[in-house]
């Protein structure tokens, strides 16, 4: 058995299954929210992709007196993903760049969850937007499992 295939069962082995809610994913971390976005925001740099912002909920919400479970949100991209997507359709910008929601909900589970990118505003009827499509939920949902992963 390969190297990598080796190290793939081993994190579906590892790696609980994600959960589809209102057209989110989600998948259990092994990791508190703020280290899950810190090990989401390196491998995304790692692989060229541009972090636009990083938003800690939780401190928003104690800037003004309230609690908030850890909730932190990741916005981040590449030109070279979203590109295709919006030549076959400019609403798809209301998507991109991609965002990864992290955060410890109240039973004290640890979650990453996206909005899948096949339920994204406009369908594509196009071959090569499809695979446009693809591409890029195969991305997201790569990167999502890595940092989530022991």
């Amino acid at each position: 058995m390969t190297r990598l295939a080796i190290t793939t069962l081993m994190l579906a082995l590892l790696v609980p299954p994600a959960y589809a809610m209102d057209g989110m994913i989600a998948v259990p971390s092994m990791h508190t929210a703020k280290s899950s976005m810190d090990r989401l925001e390196a491998i995304a740099k790692a692989r060229d992709l541009k972090v636009f912002a990083r938003i800690d909920h939780a401190a928003g919400a104690r800037s003004i007196g309230q609690a908030l479970r850890p909730t932190e949100l990741l916005i981040f991209g590449h030109p070279k993903g979203g590109t295709p997507l919006l030549q076959c359709s400019q609403s798809y910008g209301i998507e991109l760049p991609m965002r990864v929601l992290a955060w410890e909900d109240i039973q004290g589970k640890r979650w990453l969850g996206y909005k899948d990118p096949a339920a994204y505003a406009m369908k594509p009827a196009d071959p090569d937007c499809e695979a446009a499509l693809k591409r890029l939920s195969g991305t997201l949902d790569t990167l999502v499992r890595e940092a989530a992963s022991p």
